[in-house]
């Protein structure tokens, strides 16, 4: 299994939507970069994925779970990019702040910290751990 984070602006589809869409998920699509595409191709099913809130928020708030691999982003004229299907996991029960992350050197080579444009990275078990931990699940 792998782990990733997925980057959303709440405003266009927040945690509260993804835990509304239930066990069918929804589709995360209209990634337009190519180095988060090719995180998106990597993607398995069963794979989990920490949902960040970026924008004014800029904090994970759950973990998400991957329930289809990548297929052709019905938004893309291009067709070019790819989507994934995911479902929520888990809420956290204590968000985990963008500023908690980057005042711990224990994250300073996390790509949430070195890279905090891309809208899908990889996260190492590490990273993942140390963050559900604070995020107390």
């Amino acid at each position: 299994m792998n782990f990733w984070l997925l980057k959303t602006e709440p405003e266009e589809w927040s945690w509260q939507q993804q835990l509304k869409s239930g066990n069918k998920g929804t589709e995360w699509n209209g990634v337009r970069n190519f180095q988060a595409a090719k995180n998106l191709k990597n993607m398995k099913i069963g794979d989990k994925c920490f949902f960040y809130h970026t924008g004014k928020e800029k904090k994970i708030v759950g973990i998400a779970e991957i329930t289809k691999e990548h297929f052709l982003d019905k938004t893309d004229k291009t067709h070019k990019f790819v989507s994934v299907r995911i479902k929520a996991f888990i809420p956290f029960k204590k968000p985990v702040e963008l500023q908690e992350i980057k005042k711990n050197k224990v994250f300073r080579d996390f790509s949430l910290v070195r890279q905090s444009r891309l809208s899908v990275m990889k996260v190492d078990l590490k990273y993942w751990k140390k963050i559900c931990k604070m995020g107390k699940v």
